[in-house]
């Protein structure tokens, strides 16, 4: 079996692992990485998203904070704060450092950002093919109104920085319109046996990869069923600050909303959560599939147990 799964950081990760844990020897994973938080810092290349899934999926994440490396050290990072150079508030730590230096030398000397992310995974072997959505730069930007005024944020400003405390207006994937999917990406959708989209950000993680042109219109045609599982639990982000997001494009913090802002014309099938049950009525009302389980990733059985729903609801809504 053939699997692509368009995924973000965290959530989209632990995911992963999950889906590891339930597929057969011999299926094939490809996962689509957003690359709409990628950032430039101190002069190197950070993507945050593929190293979370590379990371993760590979045995060297901070299981914690679901972000950076185990057993990581900051003596970089103090250094460069003694000598007045910022910023301050992204942590970068000295093991990251090390895949952000490399990243950045094969950047710079003509390797596009899929050849570079297969290079690194060479080390980590996440037992996955990890594609960035696009070898072209795309950066999320957030318009905001502070103290400062009215003004566009990086992403991860907006995140890591602001702790989303002040609403979002609009989400802009700058450069993704002029876009093109790295090389594999369209391939991948269209030979794949299920399509899955994590319970990552519908907003800045799956809908950012979605903005590049083709690659929604390829998942779209594609003739595998696609089922998505909801990042919405009880009326709540399961982590992080989806609500702000999904509020700048004008959709509820609801599994049901989701479900609908992605559409039957995207989506077959939509697992939401038992505390989420209510949900099932409507979303199957218009056209996808729904089912209440278990959506809380609060250990690797648990997690194991909503990939498995997900392949399971994929065979009983295929095209």
């Amino acid at each position: 079996m053939r699997i692509v799964a368009l995924a973000g950081g965290i959530g989209g990760a632990r995911f992963l692992r999950g889906l590891k844990d339930v597929v057969s020897p011999g299926d094939e994973i490809t996962v689509v990485g957003n690359t709409g938080d990628d950032i430039h810092l101190f002069g190197l290349k950070v993507c945050p998203d593929l190293d979370t899934v590379m990371y993760t999926l590979g045995g060297g994440i901070h299981e914690e904070q679901g972000w950076g490396r185990a057993g990581e050290s900051f003596a970089v990072k103090e250094e460069l704060a003694a000598y007045g150079v910022g910023p301050s508030w992204f942590g970068l730590g000295d093991k990251d450092f090390a895949t952000h230096i490399v990243r950045t030398q094969m950047l710079g000397a003509g390797y596009p950002l899929s050849a570079v992310t297969e290079a690194l995974c060479d080390r980590w072997q996440p037992g996955v093919r990890l594609l960035p959505m696009s070898d072209d730069r795309v950066e999320t930007h957030v318009r905001i109104t502070d103290a400062e005024g009215t003004r566009a944020v990086h992403f991860q400003e907006y995140w890591v920085k602001l702790h989303a405390a002040v609403d979002a207006e609009a989400i802009i994937p700058v450069g993704a319109d002029t876009a093109k999917p790295a090389p594999g990406v369209l391939e991948a959708i269209a030979a794949a046996d299920v399509i899955l989209f994590p319970p990552s950000n519908p907003v800045v993680s799956i809908g950012t990869i979605l903005a590049v042109p083709g690659i929604r219109a390829a998942v779209a045609a594609a003739p595998a069923p696609v089922v998505g599982l909801s990042p919405i639990v009880g009326g709540a982000p399961v982590r992080g600050m989806a609500d702000k997001v999904l509020a700048a494009v004008g959709v509820e913090a609801s599994a049901a909303a989701v479900a609908l802002h992605y559409g039957a014309d995207l989506i077959d099938g939509w697992l939401v959560d038992e505390a989420d049950a209510d949900a099932v009525e409507p979303v199957a009302a218009a056209g996808i599939a729904c089912r209440a389980v278990p959506l809380l990733m609060s250990d690797p059985a648990a997690t194991a147990a909503m990939a498995r729903a997900a392949l399971e609801l994929a065979q009983q809504v295929r095209r």
